[in-house]
C-alpha cells in the first residue's frame, strides 16, 4: 500500500539507487505446522511472492480491493502473479470496488478546500506535479483489463472477498493471519457482516497510516519525501482512501494487531541494483513480474511480510492505540495514535507499531524467498 509518492517514480523521476554487498542470509524461524495466511491487497508484487514462496506458510487465498488500482485490475494482477510464481491453486476472491464512504467526488471537493493530494490511486486521472508533461493511462472501475506483463488464464472465484474471509475464519478459528496491504474495505465489510470475524482470526498485520516519518536513506533527494511528510506527517494512502474502513478495523477485536506505518519504509528502496539482484536469483518463470516493478519505490508492503516471517528484523517499535480521522476536514484519513491511558476509550484496540527494521537482513530475506524454487 503504499505511501503517496508512487507517481513521481513511475514517471521516471527514479530515486538514486543504493548499492552494497549482499547481506548475510536470514531465515524465518521454523514452525511445527504451516502458518495460515490470507493476503488482502490492491495489486501483486514482491510481498505476495514472499508469502507464497515462504516455507511453513499456507496461503489460503488472496482477496482484492480497490486502492492503487481499481479492484478489477488488482484481481487481474493477483491472478497473473499466481501463474508466475506457479501457485495456481490459490483462490482469488474479488472484493470491494469502492470505499465505504469516501468517493472520487468527495476527494475532489476535499482537494478544493484543503489542497492537492500527491497520490489518489485509482482516482489518479493526472499527475499533480505541474512540471510533468506525461499523463498516466487512466482505467475506469469497469474497463477491460490488459496487463503489460501478460493476462492471466486463471479466473477469480465467484465468492466475494468478505464472504471468503468470514468463511475461512469460521473454518479455521484462531488460526488465520490476515495480511492487509491496501485499503481495509474488505475487512471492514466482513466485520460488519459478521461481528465474530475479527475475534476468530489469529492476528492482523497491515501496512497503513503514518506517524512521523523522516528520510533516512542516504543518496535520495530530500525533496522526494520531505515535500509530503514535512507538511502532512500523519497522511498515508491506504488510510486516506478509505478512512472509515481503517477506523472500523482499529476498533475491531483482533487478538493481535501489528501495524507497519510509512515510517520504517523510508530506509528502504526498490533500487535498480536491488531489482537486478532479485532478477538474478528468481526462476525464469517469474521474470515477467519484474516488468511491473518501478525502481525507486520504498518497500512498504514487503516490510509487513518480512516482520511476520522473521520478527527479529524489527529494530524499534512500540504499542499504541490507533485510529483514523473520519471527520471531513483537513485531517480526513490521517492516523491518530495514543499511548496507554491517553486513548479516548471508545473501543480503540492496541496495536504493535513497527518503527524501524534491519534493512540489510530485510533485503536478504526478500532475495532468499524470491529465489526459492
Amino acid at each position: 500500500m503504499p505511501s503517496l509518492f508512487r507517481p513521481l517514480v513511475a514517471l521516471g523521476l527514479g530515486l538514486l539507487a543504493i548499492a552494497g554487498p549482499a547481506a548475510a542470509e536470514t531465515r524465518p524461524a521454523p514452525h511445527a505446522e504451516p502458518r495460515k495466511v490470507i493476503i488482502d491487497d490492491d495489486g501483486f508484487a514482491l510481498m505476495q511472492a514472499m508469502l507464497l514462496k515462504a516455507p511453513d506458510v499456507e496461503v489460503l487465498g488472496i482477496t482484492t480491493v480497490s486502492g492503487d488500482f481499481w479492484q478489477n485490475r488488482a484481481t487481474a494482477m493477483a491472478l497473473r502473479g499466481l501463474e508466475l510464481v506457479d501457485r495456481k491453486e490459490v483462490p482469488v476472491s474479488a472484493g470491494a470496488t469502492f470505499p465505504l464512504v469516501n468517493s472520487e467526488a468527495l476527494t475532489d471537493r476535499w482537494e478544493a478546500l484543503y489542497g492537492k493530494l500527491t497520490w489518489r490511486g485509482a482516482w489518479m486521472h493526472h499527475w499533480v506535479e505541474p512540471t510533468e508533461q506525461a499523463e498516466p493511462e487512466y482505467h475506469g472501475p469497469f474497463d477491460p483489463v490488459h496487463l503489460a506483463w501478460g493476462d492471466a488464464r486463471l479466473k477469480p472465484t465467484g465468492e466475494t472477498a468478505a464472504a471468503f474471509l468470514i468463511r475461512m475464519v469460521h473454518k479455521y478459528p484462531h488460526q488465520i493471519t490476515i495480511v492487509a496491504c491496501g485499503p481495509m474495505t474488505n475487512l471492514a465489510l466482513a466485520q460488519k457482516l459478521d461481528p465474530e470475524f475479527a475475534g476468530l482470526t489469529k492476528e492482523l498485520l497491515y501496512m497503513g497510516g503514518s506517524l512521523n516519518p523522516h528520510q533516512v536513506l542516504e543518496g535520495r533527494a530530500a525533496s522526494d519525501f520531505a515535500r509530503e511528510f514535512a507538511n502532512s506527517p500523519r497522511r498515508e494512502f491506504n488510510f486516506r482512501f478509505d478512512p472509515e474502513a481503517a477506523s472500523i478495523m482499529s476498533h475491531s477485536p483482533f487478538p493481535k494487531i501489528t501495524a507497519v506505518p510509512v515510517d520504517p519504509s523510508t530506509a528502504t528502496q526498490l533500487s535498480p541494483a536491488f531489482i537486478a539482484r532479485l532478477k538474478a536469483s528468481a526462476p525464469a518463470a517469474m521474470q515477467p513480474l519484474f516488468a511491473s516493478l518501478a525502481p525507486g519505490f520504498p518497500l512498504w508492503d514487503e516490510i509487513v511480510a518480512a516482520v511476520w516471517l522473521d520478527p527479529s528484523l524489527e529494530k524499534d517499535g512500540e504499542d499504541l492505540y490507533l485510529d483514523a480521522d473520519t471527520q471531513f476536514g483537513p485531517a480526513y484519513g490521517d492516523m491518530l495514535s495514543w499511548r496507554e491511558h491517553y486513548q479516548p476509550g471508545l473501543g480503540e484496540q492496541k496495536a504493535h507499531v513497527v518503527r524501524s527494521i534491519d534493512v540489510p537482513r530485510f533485503e536478504a530475506l526478500i532475495t532468499q524467498l524470491v529465489g526459492r524454487r
